[in-house]
């Protein structure tokens, strides 16, 4: 006989503690081995998420509790994986909540909510990390209560349960006065407010696909829920293409989720999460079911990409130098490999056969799949994100976001300044009594485009800036985004320190002494609007008079690390980021013009 379900989604903002607490519950559940050497975030298995702190893919995992299997479902937090969030609370009967008791919901919080109250789901409110300074646990649940109401949450979605927790001490508590033990009143709380999962096993069989995965020996693996019928190993099934078409196959592999392990499966029957192989073409969204009476499911809506860029083979002087893969071909392959996985990503062929459009939610989840790439060995330029605009009732429209700032005081004036250049409209704005403030706008995506950096030096590093994709509206007229020119190289070779000191009151730098460098190359920004065309290899001229220590004292500024995230906000739209293995350059499109001096 198999075990009772429930299948519940972890959905929280980013950095409020949500991996941390996943970790808690696999180790009390006792799936570990006494003695076991467990890493932290265990379920943040990507090189980038663990780097970044944030989770991009969705994970599956299940443990047991009293003679319940509970599958837990460990989403994305940021709206730019919203694709990831889609689809997997299709999964799911029940989630929980979890909010700092420090900060309260913040814009992911807002996105990730929405998309499970319109599927009905019932929220468990798990307010975190109680034990930190500052924290004001009532304060974060009267905040969660106002944005249920807000996001038009019915009455028994609003008389959700609240545990307070935190997940790095291991417990959960139903009053604050109680004692934090361990995170056994979680596991009660899933037990008793998370429904089982509905399906009827005597139906014919209905699967759909929610996650791709990839095996040296199985080949393609579809991970999904059983919403209907009774699936065996062995059996013969049929994928319901989303064209129509339908493809039969066997199931060569079926397995189940345990801890942090698949294991193999006889047979799972409705509301099981499970793991198939022997669908080769199978993709998101898709319906394995009965090969006898094929009956597909609806496929799975994801809110549409907002920003665009063009991805195209290298042709700096630089080109071929750093990279494994730098063909057209070899470009083109890698994308559409992405888009069988990647849901909420499009790409399109242009006029030339060596430039990609490639749309996605916003700057990061784009920026993850060029930094992905990269470290595969990928070497390729892309152009400056660009919004993608809509026409609505006849009329053009843009993306708008939802924009949250946490500043200390004295920078507030001049964050509400530029963001109104910017075209963004302040929503509300709160006093946080410690020293700092929280601003909420609504701006064009536009508007955000190359803002972070400069948030980051309004605000000196002290800032916190969050942002969700909010609606379409009608558009908001020009947008003045970057206000300085850049310093850009008119002669290939070496940059020397000479060089470089000698025009150092003209700007910045974001390359050091000894970096090899070509025309056209962006090398820092200029501190005026224009451009400054520079030649940055020349060479002190010896003589007979020269000091051997003359020039031991003098130092240069320390350059600004321009990252893969801030090259992308950073360029123009006739400019360019180079990307390698070993690299990220800055460039002009064209380099004819420039001046030979």
């Amino acid at each position: 006989m198999s075990l009772p379900i429930r299948n519940v989604a972890i959905i929280a903002h980013v950095d409020h503690g949500k991996t941390t607490l996943v970790d808690a519950l696999l180790k009390q559940s006792g799936i570990f081995r006494e003695g076991e050497d467990v890493p932290i975030c265990v379920m943040d298995s990507n090189d980038l998420e663990r780097e970044r702190g944030i989770t991009i893919l969705s994970k599956n995992t299940a443990v047991r509790y009293k003679d319940t299997l509970i599958n837990i479902v460990d989403t994305p937090g940021h709206a730019d994986f919203g694709g990831e969030v889609e689809r997997v609370l299709g999964m799911v009967d029940g989630c929980i909540l979890i909010v700092d008791a420090n900060e309260g919901p913040m814009p992911q919080t807002r996105f990730v909510l929405k998309k499970a109250l319109e599927k009905g789901l019932r929220p468990i409110v798990v307010v975190n990390k109680i034990d930190r300074p500052q924290a004001e646990p009532y304060g974060a649940v009267d905040k969660v209560f106002d944005l249920f109401v807000e996001l038009g949450a019915d009455d028994d979605q609003c008389d959700f349960t609240t545990l307070f927790a935190s997940g790095i001490s291991g417990f959960a508590k139903e009053k604050l006065e109680d004692e934090g033990k361990d995170m056994q009143p979680l596991f009660e709380a899933i037990l008793h407010h998370v429904p089982p999962p509905a399906g009827d096993p005597s139906k014919q069989l209905q699967l759909q696909v929610t996650t791709l995965d990839y095996s040296d020996y199985l080949g393609r693996i579809v991970i999904g829920r059983i919403h209907n019928g009774v699936l065996k190993a062995g059996q013969q099934a049929a994928l319901v293409k989303e064209t129509g078409e339908i493809v039969k196959a066997k199931i060569s592999k079926l397995m189940g989720f345990e801890g942090l392990k698949r294991v193999e499966l006889p047979e799972a029957s409705a509301g099981n999460i499970v793991a198939v192989a022997g669908f080769a073409d199978a993709n998101i969204g898709e319906t394995i079911t009965s090969p006898d009476d094929p009956q597909a499911l609806p496929l799975i809506k994801v809110d549409e990409p907002t920003l665009q860029m063009t991805f195209s083979v290298n042709d700096s002087p630089f080109a071929g130098q750093e990279g494994n893969f730098v063909t057209s071909r070899q470009l083109r392959d890698r994308l559409m490999r992405e888009l069988e996985t990647n849901v909420a990503l499009r790409v399109e062929e242009s006029d030339s056969a060596d430039k990609f459009l490639v749309s996605g939610r916003g700057e990061l989840h784009l920026g993850i799949l060029i930094e992905t790439m990269r470290r595969e060995g990928y070497e390729f330029q892309v152009s400056q994100p660009q919004v993608i605009y809509r026409e609505i009732n006849g009329q053009p429209c843009e993306p708008f976001e939802y924009l949250v700032l946490d500043v200390p005081d004295e920078a507030v004036g001049s964050c509400i300044e530029r963001l109104g250049q910017r075209k963004g409209e302040m929503q509300d704005m709160q006093a946080g009594g410690n020293g700092r403030t929280q601003l909420e706008f609504v701006i064009p995506a536009r508007g955000l485009i190359g803002f972070r950096g400069e948030f980051i030096r309004l605000t000196r590093g002290e800032g916190i800036m969050n942002h969700s994709f909010l609606e379409y509206r009608q558009l908001s007229g020009e947008v003045e985004t970057r206000y300085n020119g850049v310093i850009i190289v008119i002669e290939e070779g070496v940059s020397t320190f000479y060089a470089m000191k000698n025009a150092e009151d003209r700007g910045v730098f974001f390359i050091t002494p000894g970096t090899k460098v070509y025309k056209g190359m962006i090398v820092g920004e200029h501190n005026r609007p224009q451009d400054l065309e520079l030649n940055i290899c020349k060479t002190k001229q010896l003589t007979n008079h020269r000091s051997a220590t003359g020039d031991e004292l003098v130092q240069l500024q320390a350059p600004v690390d321009m990252s893969l995230e801030r090259a992308l906000e950073y360029i123009g739209s006739d400019e360019l980021v180079e990307v390698t293995p070993k690299s990220i350059r800055l460039r002009k499109m064209a380099t004819k013009k420039l001046a030979k001096r």
